[in-house]
């Protein structure tokens, strides 16, 4: 759930992995990890893409489907 959740996120705002990559300060090649499942995403990353998207991180994770910041 979480890994296609931040596919459809990236494709949403057509932008590239590279671009995201370079947004995260990491290699395209472990974003692409991410959306792929093969490497855990740690938490600051988490919380980078949901402040980069505008969504709550339980969206993000999957926990909940509306994916409004709740404050």
């Amino acid at each position: 759930m979480i890994y296609k959740r931040i596919r459809d996120l990236r494709e949403d705002k057509d932008i590239t992995q590279k671009e995201i990559s370079k947004i995260l300060n990491c290699s395209q090649q472990v974003y692409s990890n991410y959306e792929l499942g093969q490497r855990d995403i740690p938490t600051y990353i988490l919380i980078k893409l949901s402040n980069f998207y505008n969504v709550s991180v339980d969206y993000i994770l999957g926990i909940t489907d509306n994916p409004k910041i709740q404050r």
